[in-house]
């Protein structure tokens, strides 16, 4: 390659093919820039050469291009060169083309074309440089600027691989190179993008191709893909994070949902129609059947006066929406807040709520049922959402009034108004509607009447709508001051429930209500068959021993005392728990308050059992640390104070008759239901621990007056007469407790309403348990209820006696039955709680009189033709099985009592004048032990001493120790 570059005839040096970056950027002559703003002018895009400038032998545009010429062999001759020597080095990728218009043998002569000639016309015109091109060649890559050094041609003539020029050529413009050939990668490699191979048109789709492909675009690509990997590297999860969904998964499935609901609403809404009014909307009858399958009566004859609202005093209507929906006319058919607090509630097993408006509960009365179904529930969802929009508000609350039931077999506000105060609708006061729409809530709960243990419940209901209406501007403050509870009048019942019917089918309802078996408005809706537990034959046993050993002795027109009478019975098998013979009182039309289920008098000293129980379930021990069993030994003198980790509590409860009884084991105490040792036993035990043996035994943990205190020692608890004879099923039954139950069977239709499985467990320990039923035999042979004998069977047993006589109770058991009966004063016009003093010409009533009486003559003719059995007892030394004789005592006040009561009644017991609350059982011995007992633990040296000697039968525990030895007559055995 020469220093200098050729020229031409005119002197001119050839323009340079190398790269523009090595050449200072020349300023286009006036022709070329007059070129560029033709072009910039036009559409923004490149000119194209027209069809007529096309050379010979170049394809015109939109054609196909003709095959390329084959590469000569080497390219080393050129114009102007007459020696024929090579030139510089070919073109690097991006080297500026030779300017276009010139022809062979001149400077700036144009490079060939694929299958051109080697001469184009003279007169050709030069091809301008757009400005489209001009900004291609400037962004070329920056290595194509960079100069490089000279390398060795290749042998056909080529530059090196890298495609950089000598140095030298930054400066001088080089020696011009031949045209490379279209099919030469390194040329095609060097045109710039944009540009074709020759330079003069825009570039193949090749062309293109390979410039993208260039190593530093390939460098560039790996780069972003290098980014976008670590970047997604970056949000990969990893753990248990890969088990969370993604928020678009979260998001994806929350408008999931949201649609499918909607559209189920939409659905739900265009489906369903308002139906014609339910048939059922007369009730329907409901029948009870002894077990036998006998019937015992049927109920559900309707009840019902339809009125218009008109004739509703505001009031009245004001009332029933302060109780059952505030916002009924400004809220919506349906309240979905209301309804998933329900539902959550139900789940969770909180309170019971129905989530319903007035509309919705209208709909369910009076269009479809009230069976708790889902369809049932979607049904009255749309139909309440279409209803109000077709009906006005006070249609809806018109039609709600008089298809609601308000209990004793009333439906709608006209027929409760002439139930409960025998009065038009119209002439109610503001305090009597109130109560009447308290009881939608709960008729069964609220009616004061039927059940009086819940009147608190009912008049804490009635200040709460009294106070919603003025909340809610309904009721004037001043009018609302000084209200007073409005008692209902006495209950009607129908005549079909005269007698004894109406006691056992108002038992079977409050069952099947109050074990949510069935619900009370359903029940009330009529259509079921229900088959009871109760035995015809006991049945009749247990009237006719209440009307032979009570009844037949009364003389209501002579004595005033006897009209006060009132008497309840309840017969449990203690092996299934079912509920055999009930006794609730002369006639349900006559007294209507059932007397075995009332929870309103005190249960006396049948109470004092369960003290023992617990003492020997929970292994308690007396303030000095003996263990209590049925021979240890107690101080039973009157009004003695009870005491409690060594000090004084200030409770002295009286002992019947205000007799003293010195020191005397716990058997003894049992058979003369002795209150001062039990009101001791009570603080040893602990009143907590007292309260969990009943409850384990089965009176109900909501029993009245079940408190955890000193007086629940001397039965101050109200439970029924039938929670009694549960829980001494229990003891019969060996401590095992079940569900008691009043039904068989019940169904509707097709449809077999489930029933709670008995399942009994040992709720006590059979020790406990037997120890009880041993010391209880006691009672029977030789305390206060041998008038049991007559029953002629093995038989367990205690008296009991309600505060002032008001009450007097017998709860007994066999092997085979479990019966409490209680006897009750109450005056039938107040129905205050009298006294039974004089009752039937007998000075007093208590326990061993007239219902041990009762008791005898039922479970002799109820057992009658069964086998007499004997009691099978496991003790473990704790019971007293069999006491042969009356417990030894030098206190001459402490003899067997009478069989008869004394004429002088005696002062009654008042547990409540004392203080209720003593102090918790002591967990160690008082710092100050109590005065050591009088020698009662064996007479003279104790031989085979009773209570106390080596036999042990009531103290000691056949080694003499620490009570049998005679030396120290320690008063009994461990």
């Amino acid at each position: 390659m020469s220093d200098e570059p050729n020229r031409d005839a005119d002197g001119r040096g050839p323009e340079s093919d190398g790269p523009p970056a090595q050449t200072p950027r020349q300023q286009p002559d006036p022709a070329e820039a007059e070129s560029a703003a033709a072009a910039e002018g036009s559409a923004g895009t490149p000119p194209e050469r027209p069809a007529a400038d096309a050379r010979p032998g170049q394809p015109a545009e939109g054609t196909a291009p003709h095959a390329a010429a084959p590469e000569p062999e080497a390219r080393g001759e050129q114009p102007g060169s007459p020696d024929g020597e090579p030139e510089a080095p070919a073109e690097t990728p991006g080297a500026q083309r030779a300017e276009p218009g010139s022809t062979d043998g001149k400077p700036g002569a144009q490079r060939a074309e694929p299958g051109a000639t080697d001469e184009e016309p003279a007169g050709a015109p030069e091809r301008s440089i757009s400005a489209a091109e001009q900004s291609a060649r400037s962004a070329q890559p920056a290595t194509s600027e960079a100069p490089a050094s000279p390398r060795e041609p290749e042998p056909d003539g080529r530059s090196a691989p890298d495609g950089r020029s000598d140095p030298a050529e930054a400066s001088d413009p080089p020696e011009k190179s031949a045209p490379p050939s279209p099919a030469d990668p390194a040329a095609t490699a060097a045109v710039p993008l944009g540009q074709g191979p020759s330079g003069d048109g825009p570039a193949s789709e090749e062309s293109g191709s390979l410039m993208a492909n260039t190593p530093e675009a390939e460098q560039g690509k790996a780069a972003k893909k290098a980014k976008k990997a670590m970047k997604k590297q970056k949000r990969r999860r990893t753990g248990w994070r890969r088990l969370l969904p993604t928020w678009r998964m979260v998001l994806g499935g929350f408008l999931l949902v949201v649609l499918a609901v909607s559209g189920a609403l939409v659905a739900g809404y265009l489906l369903v129609s308002i139906p014609a009014p339910n048939d059922a909307a007369a009730a329907q009858t409901n029948v009870y059947l002894y077990a036998d399958g006998s019937q015992i009566a049927r109920d559900g004859d309707v009840n019902r006066e339809n009125v218009t609202l008109g004739k509703v005093p505001k009031t009245t209507q004001h009332a029933v929406l302060a109780a059952e929906d505030r916002d009924f006319y400004h809220e919506s058919a349906v309240d979905p807040q209301a309804m998933a607090r329900a539902g959550w509630n139900m789940v969770t097993g909180g309170e019971r709520q129905s989530g319903s408006t007035i509309t919705q509960q209208y709909v369910k009365n009076y269009y479809l049922s009230q069976d708790q179904t889902v369809t049932r529930k979607a049904k009255e969802f749309f139909i309440a959402l279409k209803l109000d929009n077709e009906v006005s508000k006070n249609d809806i609350l018109q039609g709600y009034l008089n298809t609601s039931y308000f209990g004793r077999n009333a439906y709608g506000i006209q027929s409760a108004a002439h139930a409960y105060y025998g009065k038009d609708v119209s002439e109610l006061t503001a305090g009597e509607g109130a109560y009447l729409a308290a009881l939608v809530n709960s008729p069964n709960a609220y009616d004061t009447r039927a059940h009086p243990e819940s009147k608190d419940r009912a008049v804490a209901r009635w200040n709460y709508v009294l106070d919603g209406m003025v909340k809610e501007g309904w009721l004037s403050k001043s009018d609302r001051t000084g209200m007073k509870f409005p008692e209902p009048h006495k209950v009607k019942p129908p005549r079909n429930l005269s007698g004894e019917r109406g006691y056992l089918v108002d038992a079977v309802k409050n069952y099947l209500i109050g074990n949510e078996i069935i619900d009370e408005q359903r029940l009330a809706a009529g259509g079921f068959r229900i088959t009871t537990t109760f035995q015809p034959k006991k049945q009749k046993a247990m009237r006719d021993a209440v009307d032979d050993e009570l009844m037949a002795k009364l003389d209501r027109k002579n004595r005033k005392v006897d009209s006060y009478v009132r008497a309840g019975g309840a017969s449990v098998d203690p092996k299934s728990g079912k509920v055999v013979a009930m006794y609730g009182g002369i006639g349900y039309t006559k007294q209507y308050t059932n007397n075995a289920t009332r929870r309103d008098y005190q249960v006396g000293s049948t109470f004092k059992p369960f003290l023992f129980t617990s003492a020997v379930q929970n292994r308690s021990t007396t303030q000095d640390g003996r263990l209590i069993r049925a021979d240890t030994v107690y101080d039973g003198t009157n009004k003695r104070e009870v005491v409690s980790d060594g000090r004084g509590t200030g409770y002295a409860p009286a002992n019947e008759d205000q007799r003293s009884y010195g020191k005397i084991p716990v058997s003894t105490a049992m058979d003369k239901s002795v209150n001062s040792v039990f009101a001791q036993m009570g603080i040893d035990v602990g009143p907590k621990n007292v309260k969990e043996t009943a409850i384990d035994l089965g009176i109900p943990e909501d029993a009245p007056n079940l408190n955890e205190n000193g007086s629940i020692a001397l039965g101050v608890t109200t439970a029924s007469v039938l929670d009694m004879a549960e829980a001494y099923a229990t003891l019969a039954n060996h401590g095992k407790h079940g569900h008691y139950s009043m039904v068989e069977k019940a169904t509707r239709g097709g449809e077999v309403i489930s029933l709670p499985d008995p399942d009994p467990v040992h709720a006590v320990p059979r020790e406990a348990a037997d120890s009880t039923t041993a010391t209880l035999r006691s009672v029977v042979q030789g305390g206060t209820g041998t008038a049991a004998q007559a029953a002629g069977r093995p038989a367990a047993g205690k008296t009991g006696t309600a505060e002032e006589d008001k009450a007097a109770w017998f709860a007994g058991y066999t092997p085979d039955l479990s019966t409490v009966v209680s006897v009750m004063g109450q005056n039938p016009k107040t129905n205050v709680q009298e006294p039974l003093y004089g009752t039937g010409g007998r000075p007093r009533v208590n326990g061993g009189g007239f219902p041990t009486q009762i008791w005898a003559a039922y479970t002799k003719k109820a057992l009658e033709g069964r086998p007499a059995k004997d009691f099978d007892l496991d003790t473990a030394g704790k019971g007293n099985v069999s006491p042969s004789r009356p417990p030894f005592s030098t206190d001459p006040s402490s003899q067997a009592p009478s069989d008869r009561p004394s004429d002088k009644p005696s002062q009654p017991e008042e547990p409540s004048d004392r203080p209720s609350t003593p102090s918790t059982p002591p967990s160690r011995p008082p710092s100050s032990p109590p005065q050591s007992p009088p020698a009662t633990g064996g007479a003279d040296s104790g031989g085979s001493g009773d209570p106390g000697g080596g036999d042990g039968i009531v103290g000691g525990n056949g080694n003499g120790g620490p009570g049998g030895d005679g030396a120290s007559g320690d008063p009994g055995g461990l």
